[in-house]
């Protein structure tokens, strides 16, 4: 297996868990995948498949485009910035609520993955969920 198929993988992972494509998934992780953000921790492929289905529609016109994309053995690394429109509300709890302003909000991002043969068996995923709020809240 060369590094172009695993650079893929890793390409169609993000573009996938970034557009809410859960039918993709089963091909790019293992079933027992873990993986991390900032606002999300997964122990398997069908909570992965959870939280990406769990879009709750606040941004639409996403745009996910990757600045450098490195795979090294069985490692990857992938730098990418996501924009969207904040168009629809944005709830936290059943009481706190994020009205949509109708602005571009961009955020970057880095992902760190390992694979098992030609599937993404952990990652982490890096980016500042503070610089996302505060385009929320104060755009």
């Amino acid at each position: 297996m060369g590094q172009n198929t695993r650079s893929d993988v890793l390409r169609r992972a993000l573009e996938a868990c970034i557009v809410g494509n859960v039918d993709a998934l089963p091909d790019l992780f293992t079933e027992e995948v873990s993986g991390w953000s900032p606002n999300m921790l997964v122990g398997s492929l069908g909570e992965l498949s959870e939280v990406v289905a769990d879009r709750d529609g606040s941004l639409s016109d996403v745009s996910l485009q990757i600045n450098a994309l490195d795979v090294f053995g069985n490692k990857g690394f992938v730098e990418y910035r996501v924009s969207a429109v904040f168009s629809g509300p944005f709830v936290i709890t059943d009481t706190t609520v994020i009205e949509p302003n109708g602005e571009t909000i961009v955020v970057g991002a880095a992902m760190a993955a390992e694979f098992e043969g030609n599937k993404i068996s952990a990652f982490r995923n890096y980016f500042d969920d503070m610089t996302l709020m505060e385009q929320m809240l104060f755009a």
